[in-house]
């Protein structure tokens, strides 16, 4: 009986290890800001003057152009068309105190 007793003690604490499960999350926020072009070199700078000041922005691993309608800007258009005095809205996500941007609208 003891032995039976000492077996089901042992399977219920198995039981109760294996269902211990540790999780982990990173809230990031997805945020906009609008404003002009004041410093851009591609893949490196990204300043926007917003009405609170410039604002330095990091890229992010893929960054998507887009024009107001939604239509996704060539590495041509992106050449010619984001420049400095541009105005754009940045969608970025924020980590820490860095904003890592991932896509620029700018005007039709």
């Amino acid at each position: 009986m003891k032995r039976i007793l000492s077996i089901l003690a042992l399977t219920a604490a198995t039981a109760l290890a294996v269902d211990e499960v540790t999780t982990s999350t990173t809230t990031t926020t997805t945020t906009y800001g609008t404003g002009t072009v004041t410093e851009y070199v591609p893949g490196t700078t990204f300043i926007v003057k917003e009405t609170s000041g410039p604002v330095t922005y990091r890229y992010g691993k893929k960054v998507v152009y887009v024009t107001k309608s939604g239509k996704v800007l060539t590495d041509a258009d992106v050449r010619t068309r984001i420049k400095v005095g541009a105005p754009v809205r940045v969608q970025y996500a924020t980590e820490g105190d860095a904003r890592i941007v991932n896509r620029v609208e700018i005007d039709d």
